[in-house]
């Protein structure tokens, strides 16, 4: 956008008055001759990038014919242009790719070994599709379950654990005024107890 002139009758140039965005108005400035507005500055490119920008895409004497683009034939490798070090690195991810697909069928088998032992057998007469489908389905909800009742249990245990020690440190008369939290606590041990061998039964 080049910038409006304004001169008056005395020769002077002046950069007429404009409105800003919020309605103001600027004032006229007066410039001398030769100014040149900022935006209207042209960009400096040193000799190098005017040579380059100069420079014909091509070399001396090839004819555009001669660069058409050639169908690469596809390599042996699989991926076509890839170095070595690429074709190496893409085998390598395949590899991890596969020992991780198979570490975590082994422990899904696993876990549904633990699942199963408590289940009956499939009836024959079903087809193979049909079963796959919902044992699918259901094993992550499955191992979640089995995963947060472990949790639990450890939990459990843990808790029996401290009841247990406190109790030997009374007995021992390292405690002998036992607070009113360490008499809840020894006093929950019988149900804390049978919890634990609920879940235990449920496993």
């Amino acid at each position: 956008m080049a910038t409006p002139y304004v001169t008056d009758e005395t020769g002077g140039k002046y950069i007429a008055s404009t409105q800003r965005p919020d309605g103001t108005w600027r004032k006229q400035r007066r410039v001398k001759e030769g100014y040149v507005p900022q935006e209207e500055v042209p960009v400096y490119e040193n000799k190098y990038v005017k040579f380059f920008k100069s420079k014909p895409e091509l070399p001396p004497g090839l004819s555009p014919e001669a660069t058409a683009p050639v169908t690469p034939s596809r390599p042996e490798g699989g991926e076509p242009g890839l170095s070595k070090t690429a074709k190496r690195n893409l085998k390598r991810k395949e590899k991890r790719r596969q020992q991780q697909e198979k570490g975590e069928a082994e422990a899904l088998s696993r876990t549904l070994d633990k699942v199963s032992l408590g289940e009956t057998a499939p009836l024959p007469s079903a087809p193979q599709g049909s079963r796959a489908a919902p044992a699918a389905a259901s094993d992550q909800p499955d191992s979640a379950v089995t995963t947060e009742k472990a949790k639990k249990i450890k939990n459990l245990k843990k808790k029996l654990r401290q009841v247990e020690e406190l109790q030997q440190r009374i007995q021992a008369g390292e405690i002998s005024q036992p607070s009113k939290e360490q008499l809840e606590k020894l006093a929950r041990r019988r149900a804390l107890e049978e919890e634990l061998q609920d879940l235990e039964l449920g496993l």
